[in-house]
């Protein structure tokens, strides 16, 4: 299927212009050339020469202490070259003192230019080869590296005294600490990570702890074994004095129960203080295997590694945490899914990982908490992205981490945003199936929102175009206002809205809610394409006022004025003498008449309740409707004139 290019966007990065559009983020999912040409700490040429290779597998066989971040030890990486090659480039920190460096376990010469090694090869396309590293030293630190410093750290916490020593290598700063290739488009098979430290310490890390071995002089090593495919940035250590609580959970579908393995500070407190929390795992977990699909690590594990750090990093199958909270439990849980499992194809659509992690806490207490919960949970979300007019979900200047990790745009309006396209779709099943879908279809991959986009049109067979424009790549959000009144039993609307930014109009649909004499009140779901939409509504005697715009928040806006108008009856009086529309009958057993005195071009379309488009057509004073094959319901008419004019019918058919 092709996709409809949206937009495309030159991108200035080391003092060259490169062009950047939905095609070639497209093939980088899937090729790993397209990838985004952007570093810290390469040029633009130097990462081209890293593409030329695909790297299959990385060990790392360090010694480590929670005491200081000294690293000693080998780094390997296992690769094909995918051109003739007469060297491979990888990165590493240039304060590091290289002793040996083995191609194919020969020592080989090698070049290094800052955190740029080459070393020597001559070799066809489609060569297997295997280089060692062997490094020691300290990691890069903020002042040594001003762009970085951030991957590996060590600290003791403030609250419960223990001293730790952990990596964060996201977005950039995984060569701070080991030999690696950073391209989000090359994922590793798989992994290994074989860490020696004081024995009265354990070490974490990704997969599966496939030994503990004594080596008998006051150290021991921790072989982990990761056997799925891995980002660079995913790759995690964390050292310390950890005890070690482990639960299960038991998703629906699992063979087996999935292990929870949790390495906690050693103090006699912390477990104590954090472990309901903990155990509320087996409830994020189970219940994000039913929504998006089973946890994709289920053959190896989940887990935490305690840190001091202010939140979490969602390391491959062991999330590196600082606390226990749910909301934060459930977005480090749900990056499993959503930037581990999935990846974003590049920190421009940072949104695939950050947005879907933040939608995912919502969820958790949309289902495992109260209703009231969540609502607040998007209110203050939406709260936050109005604090400013501006800003776009997708990311322009990804050399800017603090625009990457925006908490308004990329964790916040990135949620939000998905809020608003499952309202659009208007069907849950069909919302949970795109994900589940991309699940499928992107296992073991990137992806890029454009993907995400094709997956929700394809489930619900709505056009999403304009939504994604709007809301995705687009800034800002609108301010609704609505005009009344009651003109006999019949109710006329009038609904405008301004917008904050560069986005001109939002086409979204909107929910109106009208109180009535008697009973409960009465919602309406409304199409909204222009800046300023009048409807009528006929028959509506029970009406007796409008209460609410988008009251369920599922919109991010704000509300300017929603007033009784008495100046709106004389305008629209004059439509509805002659200028409307008769639909009869109605209620029918599915034929319908429409007939109007208006001349010229008339159009109309009829949607199910899910939004789907079922029927649509033009006439001039007449046409006839067959809804006899259709489920008995309602059904919703838009009908508009040649001057554009819309009207909103409801159908009944029984």
């Amino acid at each position: 299927m092709t996709k409809t290019l949206l937009l495309s966007v030159s991108l200035l990065f080391s003092g060259i212009l490169s062009a950047q559009n939905e095609n070639s983020h497209h093939c980088s999912k899937r090729d790993g050339f397209g990838a985004q040409f952007k570093s810290a700490s390469l040029s633009v040429a130097e990462i081209a020469e890293t593409e030329e290779y695909d790297v299959h597998f990385y060990a790392l066989d360090l010694e480590m202490t929670n005491l200081n971040t000294s690293i000693d030890g080998t780094g390997e990486i296992h690769g094909t070259s995918r051109v003739a090659m007469d060297s491979v480039l990888f990165e590493l920190y240039d304060g590091f003192t290289i002793s040996d460096i083995r191609l194919n376990g020969v020592s080989t010469p090698y070049s290094r230019v800052g955190t740029a090694i080459r070393v020597p090869v001559n070799i066809a396309a489609g060569v297997n080869f295997a280089i060692a590293i062997d490094y020691d030293g300290f990691p890069a630190t903020g002042a040594s590296t001003p762009f970085g410093g951030s991957g590996m750290s060590n600290d003791s916490s403030p609250t419960w005294g223990n001293q730790v020593t952990w990596s964060l290598s996201e977005p950039f700063s995984a060569y701070e600490w080991w030999p690696c290739k950073q391209s989000l488009t090359d994922k590793a098979d798989s992994s290994s990570v074989k860490l020696t430290v004081p024995d009265n310490c354990m070490a974490g890390s990704n997969g599966i702890l496939e030994a503990t071995v004594d080596l008998g002089n006051g150290t021991k090593r921790f072989e982990w074994m990761h056997r799925h495919a891995i980002d660079y940035y995913l790759i995690s250590v964390a050292i310390a004095e950890y005890v070690e609580y482990n639960v299960f959970a038991n998703p629906a579908g699992a063979p087996s129960p999935i292990l929870i393995q949790n390495f906690i500070y050693n103090n006699p407190a912390t477990l104590p203080n954090f472990q309901n929390d903990i155990d509320e795992t087996v409830d994020f977990l189970e219940l994000f295997s039913d929504l998006y699909g089973m946890y994709p690590f289920a053959d190896e594990k989940y887990g935490h590694c305690m840190a001091p750090l202010s939140g979490g990093m969602e390391h491959q199958t062991m999330t590196t945490q600082g606390f226990f909270t749910p909301w934060l439990t459930a977005h480090e849980l749900g990056h499993q899914w959503w930037g581990d499992y999935l990846t974003c194809g590049s920190w421009s659509d940072i949104w695939v990982n950050e947005g879907f992690a933040s939608y995912s806490e919502h969820l958790m207490l949309e289902n495992l908490y109260s209703t009231n919960d969540a609502y607040d949970d998007m209110f203050n979300r939406h709260d936050n992205i109005m604090s400013q007019n501006g800003g776009s979900v997708w990311v322009l200047d990804t050399l800017n981490e603090n625009r990457i990790f925006s908490g308004r745009l990329t964790y916040d309006k990135g949620a939000a945003i998905l809020h608003t396209f499952r309202y659009i779709m208007n069907d849950d099943a069909d919302f949970f199936q795109a994900l589940q879908d991309l699940q499928v279809d992107f296992a073991d991959s990137t992806l890029i929102g454009l993907d995400v986009k094709e997956a929700l049109e394809t489930s619900s067979g709505l056009d999403l175009t304009d939504a994604f424009q709007e809301w995705y790549f687009g800034e800002g959000f609108p301010t609704y206002s609505a005009r009344w009144n009651k003109v006999g039993s019949d109710l006329i609307l009038e609904v405008s809205h301004t917008t904050s930014s560069s986005t001109p109009t939002f086409t979204n649909p909107i929910d109106v809610r009208f109180s009535k004499t008697f009973g409960p009140d009465t919602t309406i779901r409304l199409d909204i394409n222009s800046n300023l939409e009048q409807f009528t509504f006929y028959n509506m005697g029970n009406i007796n006022g409008l209460v609410g715009l988008d009251p369920d928040n599922y919109i991010i806006n704000e509300i300017g004025s929603i007033v009784e108008d008495d100046n709106l009856t004389n305008s629209i009086n004059d439509l509805t003498s002659k200028n409307d529309y008769i639909i009869s009958p109605n209620p029918s057993k599915g034929n319908y008449t429409i007939e109007t005195e208006m001349t010229g071009s008339q159009s109309f379309k009829i949607y199910d309740t899910r939004g789907r488009l079922i029927e649509e057509g033009s006439f001039s004073n007449s046409t006839k409707i067959d809804l006899t094959s259709r489920l008995n319901g309602n059904y919703i008419m838009q009908l508009t004139t040649e001057s554009g004019d819309t009207r909103v019918k409801i159908l009944v058919k029984n």
